[in-house]
């Protein structure tokens, strides 16, 4: 089997990425960046845990609230993601439709459970699948370079609505709550430690 850089007297730095030796006392800084090293981020699951309870409590008003009000001559009316999702569609547009949907609705309802299930695995100590997890993980890491497409897709509805000279649009509570949403789980992912991962195999040995 083979055995964890922490048993062999080596850590990395979470920053820059050098590889060292792990220093005596704690709280050394990096000989490269000068960051603070650590062989696990402090208090990882307890922050991911927090971001994920904060992302989730605010994932239902921010797509049940209103995420834009507009007005005109002719009235005003008030408009969800969902309803706008509804309106592309019927609309024939049904590709920006699907775009809409994908990006605000169900790629931030998926890493919240997918974050929130590798956190349990970690918490419980679950050894089975460990390089499906990690795999798991990365992919969460690399959407959360894209999550601001959850932010874009909304600009773009709002573009999309048929406006005259002489009509207003703003936003409404949902368009801040959505963008905490996205902060938030992409927050719990940087605080999620991947390593703590492979530790139950190496407690277990």
């Amino acid at each position: 089997m083979s055995r964890a850089a922490a048993e062999l007297g080596l850590l990395a730095c979470g920053t820059c990425g050098l590889v060292s030796r792990a220093p005596a006392a704690a709280g050394a800084a990096c000989p490269r960046c000068r960051t603070r090293l650590a062989l696990r981020k402090p208090g990882s699951l307890a922050r991911c845990w927090a971001y994920l309870v904060a992302a989730v409590a605010l994932y239902v008003p921010a797509n049940t609230l209103p995420i834009m009000y507009t007005s005109s001559l002719f009235g005003s009316s008030e408009d969800t993601i969902l309803s706008g999702v509804l309106f592309l569609w019927d609309s024939g547009s049904w590709y920006l439709a699907l775009i809409v949907f994908l990006a605000s609705i169900v790629v931030p309802l998926a890493k919240i459970i997918a974050l929130a299930a590798l956190a349990a695995s970690v918490q419980l100590g679950w050894r089975g699948h460990r390089a499906e997890r990690a795999r798991l993980y990365r992919l969460i890491e690399s959407i959360g370079r894209w999550s601001m497409l959850d932010i874009f897709v909304v600009a773009l509805l709002v573009a999309l609505v048929q406006l005259t000279a002489l009509a207003a649009v703003r936003a409404g509570p949902a368009a801040l709550a959505f963008g905490a949403v996205v902060v938030l789980t992409m927050a719990a992912a940087q605080s999620f430690d991947p390593r703590l991962i492979w530790d139950a195999e190496q407690r277990a040995a």
